[in-house]
């Protein structure tokens, strides 16, 4: 089973650094130093270093709490419109007839039909780039320690063959031709309503409609009372920026068709003779081996975050 992981990883990185280039990334402007076939290279992510600090921090500001001292009314009498008089209108509606009218549903047509002419199909192949070398950008390498592929960014020296593709292009060998053919128009007889006396309107008047109703009418205004609230603040902690990350500088590294799983068992016994825990020397670059790697790395000052041929040299592994 883990020899069928392994080979299924493998076949993912060679997928993944195949002659397919990544979309243009600022990050690769600065390339590599050397070109050359079968060579690779890495730089990896740093992450941003914060500090915690505590600060003053306004909750709510100063304020005025007001208070308003309601007016005070007293109820009266008086006889309000309910309704102003005037005129109604009442509607006589119309009356309608029925009548029986020929329509044209469909004019006459000419119908014109088009023969397409005929075509026939052949191809031809087409020299579209020649073979070249280029540097091809790449991500998420075995050497790799992150899950994340923006952390590791991989770049190598390589021969792109030369590429063709196949045109087809069409030959007339019959000419369009034109038919015409006429449609007679169509009629039906339709049955409709008109109308036989014009709608009326009558009027009819009436009066105004009277009430008594009480109202609150008031007697003393509103009044608003001011106080002032002083503002009220807290200590509160809060995280600051204290060094940028980046990523680390073109450092030469392992090849994905050279990470083999007999190159990282040599690399796991290496470790566990500097007396690091790597556990089962099983040619996997699992977690606990890139942890023992990476303080590996940081003991001896090398750089981190993939498996780099300084690494290499110093455990001793030819590459």
């Amino acid at each position: 089973m883990k020899l069928n992981i392994l080979t299924f990883l493998f076949l993912l990185v060679g997928i993944t650094q195949s002659y397919g280039q990544i979309e243009d990334d600022a990050r690769f402007n600065d390339l590599p130093p050397k070109a050359e076939y079968g060579r690779c290279y890495a730089k990896c992510k740093t992450p941003d270093i914060y500090e915690t600090f505590s600060r003053k921090v306004l909750v709510e500001e100063a304020y005025v709490k007001t208070t308003t001292i309601p007016a005070v009314y007293q109820t009266v009498e008086k006889q309000v419109m309910l309704a102003e008089g005037g005129i109604n209108y009442k509607t006589i509606p119309a009356t309608y007839k029925t009548v029986t009218d020929k329509e044209l549903i469909e004019p006459e047509q000419t119908i014109v039909n088009i023969i397409p002419a005929k075509y026939e199909t052949r191809t031809r192949k087409v020299l579209v780039k020649e073979e070249s070398g280029e540097w091809v950008k790449k991500k998420k390498d075995p050497n790799c320690f992150s899950d994340n592929p923006e952390d590791c960014l991989i770049a190598c020296y390589e021969k792109i063959p030369a590429i063709y593709k196949t045109e087809t292009y069409d030959v007339m060998v019959s000419p369009e031709e034109t038919v015409e053919r006429i449609i007679p128009a169509k009629y039906k007889t339709i049955t409709r309503q008109v109308v036989d006396k014009p709608e009326d309107v009558i009027e009819m008047p009436y009066d105004p409609i009277y009430k008594t109703v009480k109202e609150k009418v008031m007697v003393v205004p509103e009044k608003i009372k001011e106080e002032p609230v002083p503002a009220v603040y807290k200590q509160v902690m809060e995280k600051r920026l204290a060094k940028k990350g980046g990523y680390t500088v073109w450092t030469e590294i392992l090849c994905a068709n050279k990470t083999s799983s007999s190159t990282i068992r040599k690399v796991q016994r290496a470790l566990r003779a500097e007396g690091y825990s790597i556990g089962v020397a099983d040619g996997v670059l699992g977690t606990r081996t890139q942890a023992s790697l990476k303080q590996f790395q940081i003991d001896n000052n090398l750089p981190i975050g993939n498996l780099n041929i300084e690494t290499l040299k110093s455990l001793g592994i030819p590459h």
